[in-house]
């Protein structure tokens, strides 16, 4: 039995959520910008834009840095290509194109909700093929701590901002 396609056929599934203490559209101007993605998200060095249009679906980025260790020291780098945006229910879902840390295919996807109060709450989700030589629940935490640690600079990214 080929257990390689049913392997391939199931994703790993992970999703993390947090509460921000600024408006959603605070929120919502921070997080849907490519060229702010340094501001919050941890150990990203570099977004470049590669096709397309930021905010229309097909626009491709290449985003580069330390987000996920490498063997060789190396920065890692994703090519990202948005599938989906809509300003008005504040939400994205970007899909893993080519990467140099086995996430091609991978998706993740992030709402927002107005929680009340000026506080916005954070719903990300993500999707993986499964990455040979890891286990799931070693990768689903990764990721969970990764997306949870951008939340948590989310707020400083906005005040920063606003200065």
């Amino acid at each position: 039995m080929d257990m390689t396609n049913e392997l391939g056929n199931k994703k790993w599934r992970g999703s993390v959520g947090g509460i921000v203490d600024a408006s959603i559209d605070e929120v919502w101007n921070i997080v849907s910008k490519s060229s702010k993605l340094q501001e919050w998200m941890p150990m990203i060095e570099n977004c470049n834009d590669i096709a397309g249009e930021e905010g229309v679906p097909g626009y491709i980025r290449l985003v580069s840095g330390f987000m996920f260790p490498q063997k060789d020291g190396d920065r890692s780098w994703i090519k990202e290509r948005l599938v989906f945006l809509d300003s008005l229910s504040h939400s994205y879902v970007y899909r893993m194109e080519a990467s140099n840390v086995g996430l091609d295919g991978s998706s993740n996807s992030l709402k927002l909700i107005d929680y009340g109060d000026d506080t916005t709450l954070i719903d990300w989700k993500f999707e993986i093929n499964p990455v040979e030589g890891v286990s799931e629940d070693c990768i689903v935490d990764f990721m969970g701590y990764f997306y949870k640690s951008c939340i948590n600079k989310i707020h400083g990214a906005i005040e920063a901002s606003s200065m």
